[in-house]
Protein backbone atom coordinates (compact mmCIF):
# COMPACT_ATOMS: atom_id res chain seq x y z
CA UNK A 1 0.00 0.00 0.00
CA UNK A 2 2.49 2.50 0.52
CA UNK A 3 5.35 0.98 -1.28
CA UNK A 4 4.99 -0.63 -4.77
CA UNK A 5 4.80 -4.40 -4.24
CA UNK A 6 4.00 -7.34 -6.94
CA UNK A 7 0.48 -6.91 -6.56
CA UNK A 8 0.20 -2.99 -6.18
CA UNK A 9 1.91 -1.25 -9.09
CA UNK A 10 4.34 1.79 -8.44
CA UNK A 11 1.36 3.93 -9.69
CA UNK A 12 -1.05 3.13 -7.33
CA UNK A 13 1.16 3.18 -4.30
CA UNK A 14 1.09 5.88 -2.16
CA UNK A 15 4.58 6.90 -2.18
CA UNK A 16 4.08 6.36 -6.04
CA UNK A 17 1.26 8.70 -5.68
CA UNK A 18 3.09 11.52 -3.38
CA UNK A 19 6.29 11.37 -6.28
CA UNK A 20 3.51 12.57 -8.69
CA UNK A 21 2.27 15.08 -6.11
CA UNK A 22 5.27 16.46 -5.65
CA UNK A 23 6.09 16.80 -9.15
CA UNK A 24 3.25 18.91 -9.97
CA UNK A 25 3.52 20.96 -6.56
CA UNK A 26 6.05 23.60 -8.39
CA UNK A 27 4.80 26.67 -7.02
CA UNK A 28 2.30 26.51 -3.62
CA UNK A 29 -1.37 25.35 -4.29
CA UNK A 30 -4.57 24.77 -2.96
CA UNK A 31 -5.70 21.02 -2.85
CA UNK A 32 -8.22 21.59 -5.53
CA UNK A 33 -5.81 22.77 -7.93
CA UNK A 34 -3.26 20.28 -6.82
CA UNK A 35 -6.13 17.40 -7.27
CA UNK A 36 -7.28 18.70 -10.54
CA UNK A 37 -3.90 18.52 -11.71
CA UNK A 38 -3.30 15.08 -10.59
CA UNK A 39 -6.53 14.07 -12.68
CA UNK A 40 -5.27 16.05 -15.76
CA UNK A 41 -2.40 14.29 -15.77
CA UNK A 42 -4.11 10.82 -15.18
CA UNK A 43 -6.58 11.63 -17.95
CA UNK A 44 -4.87 10.33 -20.64
CA UNK A 45 -3.65 6.88 -19.36
CA UNK A 46 -5.69 3.56 -18.90
CA UNK A 47 -8.73 3.20 -16.45
CA UNK A 48 -6.25 1.43 -13.86
CA UNK A 49 -4.82 4.73 -13.62
CA UNK A 50 -7.72 6.72 -12.67
CA UNK A 51 -7.44 7.89 -8.55
CA UNK A 52 -9.67 8.27 -5.66
CA UNK A 53 -9.56 11.29 -3.72
CA UNK A 54 -9.24 9.15 -0.57
CA UNK A 55 -6.03 7.60 -2.06
CA UNK A 56 -4.75 11.00 -2.66
CA UNK A 57 -5.73 12.46 0.33
CA UNK A 58 -3.47 9.97 1.96
CA UNK A 59 -0.52 10.33 -0.27
CA UNK A 60 -0.62 13.94 1.02
CA UNK A 61 -1.18 12.76 4.74
CA UNK A 62 2.16 10.78 4.31
CA UNK A 63 3.72 13.40 2.61
CA UNK A 64 3.10 15.47 5.80
CA UNK A 65 4.10 13.21 8.08
CA UNK A 66 7.64 12.85 6.05
CA UNK A 67 7.89 16.51 6.57
CA UNK A 68 8.16 17.12 2.30
CA UNK A 69 5.14 19.26 2.41
CA UNK A 70 4.04 21.95 4.58
CA UNK A 71 -0.22 23.55 5.03
CA UNK A 72 0.47 27.49 5.23
CA UNK A 73 -3.14 28.63 5.07
CA UNK A 74 -5.04 26.97 2.64
CA UNK A 75 -1.76 26.64 0.19
CA UNK A 76 0.21 23.21 0.14
CA UNK A 77 3.67 23.77 -0.04
CA UNK A 78 6.84 21.87 -0.82
CA UNK A 79 9.68 22.07 1.90
CA UNK A 80 13.05 22.82 0.31
CA UNK A 81 15.40 20.92 1.92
Amino acid sequence: MILPTEHVRPDRSLLGVGAEVLAILVRPMTISTLWDGIRSRRSGGEPSAVLDYRWFVLALDLLYTLGAVNLDGDLIRKVQP
